[in-house]
């Protein structure tokens, strides 16, 4: 029967995304794995791979439409030894969600036996789509697995995946189909609800915000989904985290002054430097150091648990076309400085590419975001979730200083942490910041 291929989820919180082009065309024979399309979603531009093999019957959402909803109808593909006419007729009638644009119409019926069933695109290197269980849990699986799953009246939650992190895949199925691979199913641990967040206070409507202003002394920019994005996390943010700051100003000549000394340092590849440290790289080291040093504050708060890591993964705001996006170091408190910078070298030039995958910006246990190189002083980040941390970093500037009695010029960088008070206090807060500060004085000992 004909397989719907439907518009996959690139990552958990994705809601829709843009068909930005076809690789293939009707007709062409794609096999499992084959990159069929390019997705743009709000922070990057992802390939996605065909699950099942046969020939591309239809393409139901052409290439350059904005919107389009996930699991949305995209095309419809022919399995191996079936009409390419008949099937694309028959994906025809697969009801599919429209695009963001338009209206939401309610979810169709469930669809008879003969209807073709929906695959989604797997997307490559992305999240698994989850699926949740009675008991509220979630279980990971690929869509060919739920589809199998759900024609032989098999539990997902029952079989253990063998898949990326635990993900259901179409062999274990079959082998739990066959007999074997089924695990015992857990009894349902008594949960607590999460309380549910206070209703947001509605802002000005369009119409009342237009009424301010003349006719046409505007235009108007529709929001693309970055934005959307952008704007919804940091409302949340702020809604549901209480946040506190805490400031400190730290000295930075031996630091520019090692730096200095370890860029001269460095041998030559092909007539160019092999690294070249920025100030940033080593506020990178220098946080990681500090959060190893004050491993209560690298944690993340859920309902129930502090979630304590092992790793300072450390994000860094990179500013991008329409809005930013947030690379991650990952294990920066083990690396060289060199290999940070080289590592953030890749990470922002593929960020403003949008070529990141989703597993190189999402997660994360604390982030940086340095104003300093636009000549900003000082200035406060908003806590970007898991995290419950975010440095804020303002730019050196030569200040008058007072030295054994003297007075004397330092170059002075000022630099604001912005925590989550609920598992981040005043005291622990200021301990890292002057953990983070030792480092930045005395820069030798991020090399030991």
């Amino acid at each position: 029967m004909p397989i719907n291929i439907t518009m996959p989820a690139l990552s958990p919180t994705m809601e829709e995304g843009n068909l930005a082009k076809w690789l293939v065309k009707e007709g062409d024979k794609v096999k499992s794995g084959d990159v069929i399309a390019e997705i743009e979603t709000d922070k990057a531009t992802m390939e996605v791979e065909a699950v099942d093999e046969g020939t591309v019957a239809k393409i139901v959402v052409p290439a350059g439409t904005e919107g389009v909803k996930v699991n949305a109808l995209i095309a419809v593909l022919a399995a191996d030894g079936e009409d390419v006419a008949a099937a694309a007729k028959g994906g025809n009638g697969a009801a599919a969600p429209a695009p963001a644009e338009k209206k939401e119409e309610p979810a169709p019926a469930p669809a008879a036996a003969s209807a073709p069933a929906p695959v989604a695109a797997q997307p490559v290197a992305a999240a698994s789509q989850a699926t949740k269980t009675e008991s509220g849990s979630r279980v990971f699986s690929s869509p060919l697995a739920r589809r199998l799953a759900k024609d032989a009246g098999i539990d997902l939650s029952a079989i253990a995946g063998s898949g990326p992190h635990g993900r259901v895949i179409k062999k274990d199925v079959e082998s739990a189909v066959a007999g074997g691979g089924v695990k015992p199913s857990a009894a349902p641990a008594a949960g607590v609800a999460a309380p549910v967040a206070a209703p947001l206070a509605k802002g000005m409507s369009e119409d009342a915000v237009l009424k301010l202003f003349e006719p046409g002394s505007y235009e108007l920019v529709p929001h693309d989904g970055m934005r959307k994005t952008i704007a919804k996390r940091l409302v949340e943010s702020k809604q549901t985290i209480p946040h506190f700051y805490v400031s400190v100003d730290c000295e930075l000549d031996a630091l520019l002054a090692l730096r200095a000394q370890l860029n001269a340092a460095s041998p030559e590849r092909d007539g160019k430097p092999v690294y070249k440290l920025s100030v940033n790289d080593m506020v990178i080291k220098a946080l990681a150091l500090a959060l190893r040093d004050v491993p209560d504050a690298n944690v993340s708060w859920t309902d129930s648990n502090m979630v304590k890591h092992k790793h300072a993964d450390v994000g860094v705001a990179v500013s991008i076309p329409g809005g930013l996006i947030t690379p991650i170091v990952r294990q920066a408190e083990l690396k060289s400085l060199s290999a940070i910078s080289n590592e953030m070298k890749d990470l922002g030039k593929r960020a403003k590419d949008r070529k990141l995958k989703p597993e190189e910006y999402q997660g994360g246990t604390t982030a940086v975001s340095n104003m300093g190189m636009m000549g900003v002083k000082d200035f406060a980040a908003v806590v970007n979730p898991p995290h419950a941390t975010i440095l804020a970093v303002g730019a050196g500037e030569e200040r008058v200083v007072v030295k054994n009695k003297q007075m004397v010029i330092a170059t002075v960088m000022t630099v604001t942490l912005s925590t989550d008070h609920r598992c981040v206090d005043g005291a622990l807060g200021a301990e890292l910041l002057g953990a983070f500060k030792r480092y930045i004085e005395n820069p030798m000992g991020m090399l030991v």
